[in-house]
């Protein structure tokens, strides 16, 4: 067996690379870097660490953890339904609540089939409020 530190083994390995993936492969990369490359990379890494500083976002502490100001752009009660005042977890409510700014529940009750009424500005009078009403 050949010893691999041995030059004429490294030659011999060079050539059988290159015969099969090419001469580029063999070719160090620093014999086609040049000052007009080095300076071409400079720019690109200055331009490169710019943008991603402009990128980066405000953090502020919460329970003493630094998290990003993009995580508290929405509201507390976005959770809860406008309408009937429900709480939801479910992820079915979170397409209703973008699009009708109300629950699953509500849009089935109030506007399934009558979209036009709500998108016009109709909402359902609850009983709750109708109570709070005849008890003043």
């Amino acid at each position: 067996m050949t010893d691999k530190k041995d030059l004429n083994y490294v030659a011999q390995l060079e050539r059988e690379i290159s015969k099969k993936y090419g001469e580029e492969t063999v070719v160090s990369p620093k014999q086609g870097w040049d000052d007009e490359k080095e300076k071409d990379y400079l720019e690109q890494s200055k331009a490169l660490s710019a943008r991603y500083q402009e990128v980066q976002v405000e953090k502020t502490e919460h329970n003493g953890v630094l998290v990003s100001k993009r995580l508290f752009t929405k509201e507390k009660d976005a959770r809860s339904c406008p309408v009937c005042a429900t709480y939801s977890f479910e992820s079915k409510d979170d397409v209703y609540m973008r699009k009708f700014s109300c629950c699953f529940e509500c849009y089935i009750n109030y506007i399934e089939d009558r979209e036009a009424r709500w998108q016009s500005g109709w909402r359902p009078e609850l009983e709750e409020e109708k109570n709070d009403g005849n008890n003043t």
